[in-house]
């Protein structure tokens, strides 16, 4: 038997240093959760080449004093924890004191550090966990820590390390999560020289998020606040028609620590079950708070992970937060309209960014500008005249301004009557040119949910039925969309196929289709397998709840004495068949995803399609029932079914507000 030695210091720090620093990105990693725990308001991160060769993090945190910045990089020491009892009520990003350790283990580190009560700053050097030096100097409060060739003595680890570009993306990834888990802080990535993203600290978790995902990512999301059980769930959610490709937008924060969490992911793809497309997933940044206790991050190395006591609690708070936010808002959507493009005109040079720059103001200058503050202003401001030449875009997320709340009567002059050949007549009536404006009708208040109920769905937030009007005599475009507007001066279009599917498929998922059940004089025999006849014959209420009905006197075949009026025309063996299938496969939850999958390609195949001849009645009722059912807003393959605009909006393309 080998004889058994205990490894030297050196090489168990090495080792060590390699569960905790995988790359540049675990670096900057334990780094910026250290500052962020340090309570700096202020934090620069700037690397080169990935990170490999150099990494900075400066905070204006609290701080490290002289005699503590040797004990920092001794292993598991840390000022978070003291005793056991601290781990159940673990608040802090780092606490396990391993960070700074396995950082000095394989890298040059350069420390500058001031507590803001101590008149000297420390230097300190370390390299390969050897101090190098360790002296007193000036320096400003908070603390810098400079790193330098990551694995240089550790040749293998820095063979394997992946190209500067992809070094620095992973970088640049886990600072994002970093950036939107703290609004409050204020974070500036530098990357090779030039600035990436410059959050502004102001505590906001929208602009948090525009700063890293941008402008069109940020009008697509919708808020969600909720609590359930001792655990409250907030942040945002994208509207499901602008689903992602991939889950990388997908971020999830567990008391401020972005975690990969399987059950917070299933939770949310689960509320976005029959609105987005197959192959798309939604993207989110969520906030979910909860007792320390209730949870363990102690599971991973890097504590990218955590494990939840009461996981299913976990779970339903994430689901229902998303079925409210999106029941609430984000299932309408209005068009986005742009200006025409001059494609043979040169583009603009973009302008150089200037970067934000502190400037000291004399006592003297504020005084006066104080001043000037106080001085009573005019009465009368003239008000600048409306700019018509350059039209913005329209979009759906703007928050719309006050005057284009409501009309002015003063700005309404006659208008002229004209037709455009577009494939619909609208017509303008001299008595609405010339209408005097109307007072303002009192907003009905929104209908609270009964208190003690977890879900809220479509049905607490019921409103009166608002009529729609088919705006001429097809009520239809091309023969697929239904045209139509509203009293409250909307336009909308309505798909006609897709908005149809969905309520069949609704009245079949919800087994209320009892009253579109047809009794057939030649009954429809289908000869089953013995499994699938047993499970035909075990959900004969689900089934009846459906819409069918059977005779099970002739085994092994079963006759289909009434089906829904929907299917009627379509080949019934077949779905008869299936049913049967999907009953015998899914014995203990007959309402699994595989029986939606199989109503979707009954409602398609059931629901009106484009250029079928429908009368006046039948396409008003279907615009009725989709305008006022907050459930109809996707197909069940996660098309929308309806876009509206507002007359104000359509008026501004036009030029003519």
């Amino acid at each position: 038997m080998p004889t058994i030695n205990v490894l030297d210091k050196e090489v168990s720090e090495l080792i060590a240093a390699g569960e905790v620093i995988e790359r540049p990105s675990s670096v900057i990693k334990e780094l910026v959760e250290n500052s962020v725990d340090s309570g700096a308001k202020h934090i620069t991160v700037e690397i080169k080449n990935g990170g490999t060769t150099y990494m900075r993090v400066t905070d204006d945190g609290c701080g490290i004093s002289f005699d503590d910045v040797p004990k920092a990089f001794l292993r598991h020491a840390t000022s978070k924890i003291s005793d056991k009892a601290d781990l159940d009520n673990i608040l802090t990003l780092g606490f396990r004191g391993e960070a700074l350790a396995s950082v000095a283990a394989v890298s040059s580190v350069e420390v500058m550090t001031k507590p803001k009560d101590e008149t000297y700053g420390t230097l300190y050097n370390i390299e390969g966990s050897v101090e190098v030096s360790h002296e007193k100097g000036g320096c400003p409060d908070g603390t810098t820590i400079i790193i330098r060739d990551l694995f240089y003595n550790v040749p293998a680890r820095r063979k394997f390390m992946k190209k500067d570009v992809t070094e620095g993306n992973a970088v640049s990834q886990i600072l994002q999560k970093i950036t939107m888990s703290h609004p409050d802080i204020a974070f500036k990535f530098i990357r090779d020289n030039r600035v990436e993203f410059n959050s502004s600290g102001d505590g906001e978790l929208y602009s948090a998020i525009y700063a890293i995902y941008g402008r069109d990512f940020t009008r697509s999301l919708v808020e969600t606040d909720y609590e359930y059980n001792g655990v409250h769930v907030s942040g945002y959610v994208v509207k499901p028609l602008y689903s992602r490709t991939n889950r990388s937008f997908q971020n999830f924060f567990v008391n401020g620590r972005y975690v990969r969490s399987r059950i917070c992911t299933s939770a949310l793809e689960n509320a976005y079950t029959n609105m987005i497309m197959v192959g798309k997933f939604p993207a989110c940044v969520m906030m979910i708070d909860l007792s320390p206790s209730a949870m363990d991050v102690n599971i991973h190395p890097a504590k990218a992970e955590v494990r939840f006591t009461d996981e299913k609690n976990v779970s339903d708070a994430i689901y229902f937060a998303v079925k409210n936010a999106l029941s609430e808002d984000g299932m309408v959507y209005e068009f986005q309209m742009k200006p025409r493009v001059d494609w043979t005109k040169k583009p603009e040079e973009p302008q150089e960014i200037k970067q934000q720059e502190f400037i000291f103001t004399p006592v003297d200058k504020i005084a006066e500008a104080e001043k000037s503050i106080e001085q009573p202003q005019s009465a009368e401001i003239s008000a600048p005249e409306p700019e018509t030449a350059d039209i913005e875009p329209f979009s759906a997320y703007n928050k719309p301004a006050e005057s284009e709340k409501t009309e002015n009567a003063e700005n309404i002059e006659a208008q002229q009557h004209s037709v455009m050949e577009t494939g619909l007549t609208v017509n303008v009536s001299a008595d609405e040119e010339n209408t005097e404006p109307e007072e303002k009708e009192e907003e009905i208040p929104e209908i609270k949910p009964v208190e003690g109920f977890s879900y809220i769905n479509s049905a607490s937030f019921k409103k009166a039925p608002e009529p729609v009007i088919i705006s001429d005599e097809n009520g239809e475009a091309f023969g697929v969309y239904i045209v139509a507007e509203t009293d409250d001066k909307k336009f909308i279009l309505i798909d006609k196929h897709a908005a149809h599917e969905r309520i069949i498929f609704e009245e079949l998922k919800s087994r209320n289709c009892r009253q579109y059940s047809q009794m057939l004089i030649n009954g429809v025999k289908v000869l089953l397998a013995g499994d699938d006849f047993s499970a035909l014959e075990e959900n004969t209420e689900m089934l009846a709840d459906m819409g069918f009905s059977f005779d099970f006197s002739q085994k092994p075949c079963a006759v289909a004495t009434a089906v829904p009026t929907f299917i009627m025309e379509l080949d019934m063996e077949e779905i008869i068949a299936e049913i049967a299938v999907n009953l015998r496969m899914n014995r203990h939850d007959p309402q699994s995803h595989s029986l939606d999958d199989l109503l979707h390609t009954v409602a398609c195949k059931s629901a009106i399609r484009g250029n079928d001849k429908n009368s006046l009645a039948e396409l008003q009722a279907l615009a009725d029932r989709v305008y006022n059912d907050d459930t109809i807003r996707h197909c069940p393959h996660g098309r929308p079914v309806m876009f509206t605009m507002t007359k104000s909006n359509i008026d501004h393309q036009f030029g003519r507000t």
